[in-house]
C-alpha cells in the first residue's frame, strides 16, 4: 500500500519483482540491468520498471513469514496440476559453496573447496519434468539427509492424497532407519539407493 503520489505503481513493483526472477536476478541489484527494457514490460502491463531501492522498499517492512507462506501457496499452484499423474519425488542435498559473508554459511561438507563456508540445498524434484517443488536452504554443517525431512513431510502434507508421489527416490543417505520408517509409517513408497 502506498500514500505517495510519486509511489510507483504496484503492477511495476510486481513486474519488476516478477522479471527479475525470470531473468535469474539473485539480489535487488541486479533489477538494474532490465531498466532499459522497453518490451517485455509492455507484455506484463507495466509503464516502467522500477529501481532497485523502490524494489527493496516494497518488501522491507513485509511480515516474512506472510510472504514465505504467499511463496509457498503461489509455488503450489503452479505445479499442482502436474501432480495429478503417477510421480517420483527426487530427494538431492547439493552443498553451495560461498564466497564473502552470508547468513547461515559455516565450514562442513565441502568436497569441492574444503575450507570454504557453503549452505546445504535440501531439495524435492519432480523427477520427470526436473521441477523443484521445494527447496529448503541449511547451514553448510547441516548437509546429512535428515535434515530435509521436515521439509520433506511439510510439502508432503500440503498435498492432498491423490497428488502425492507415487514413490520417494534418494541415495544412500536417505536410506536411513528413520527415513524408512516414516515413509512406512505414511504407507508411501520409497527407494533408496
Amino acid at each position: 500500500r502506498y500514500a505517495s503520489a510519486n509511489a510507483p505503481a504496484v503492477r511495476d513493483v510486481w513486474g519488476t519483482a516478477v522479471l527479475g526472477i525470470l531473468s535469474g536476478a539473485c539480489r535487488y541489484s541486479h533489477v538494474s540491468a532490465l531498466r532499459g527494457d522497453q518490451v517485455n514490460p509492455q507484455g506484463l502491463g507495466m509503464e516502467k520498471v522500477v529501481s532497485e531501492d523502490s524494489l527493496r522498499r516494497a518488501f522491507k517492512d513485509e511480515d516474512a513469514a506472510a510472504l514465505d507462506q504467499w511463496q509457498t501457496q503461489a509455488l503450489l499452484e503452479t505445479y499442482a496440476p502436474a501432480l495429478e499423474q503417477p510421480w517420483i519425488a527426487d530427494l538431492d542435498v547439493t552443498i553451495k559453496p560461498i564466497y564473502g559473508h552470508q547468513e547461515g554459511a559455516d565450514l562442513g561438507y565441502n568436497p569441492h573447496k574444503p575450507g570454504r563456508p557453503s549452505h546445504a540445498y535440501h531439495t524435492v524434484f519432480l523427477r520427470t519434468l526436473r521441477v523443484a517443488l521445494d527447496v529448503e536452504v541449511r547451514s553448510g554443517k547441516e548437509h546429512a539427509a535428515m535434515h530435509g525431512l521436515d521439509n520433506l513431510w511439510r510439502l508432503w502434507d500440503r498435498l492432498t492424497p491423490a497428488q502425492r508421489a507415487w514413490l520417494v527416490c534418494g541415495d544412500a543417505n536417505f536410506g536411513n532407519e528413520r527415513m524408512m520408517s516414516e515413509c512406512e509409517s505414511r504407507q508411501q513408497n520409497y527407494l533408496f539407493r
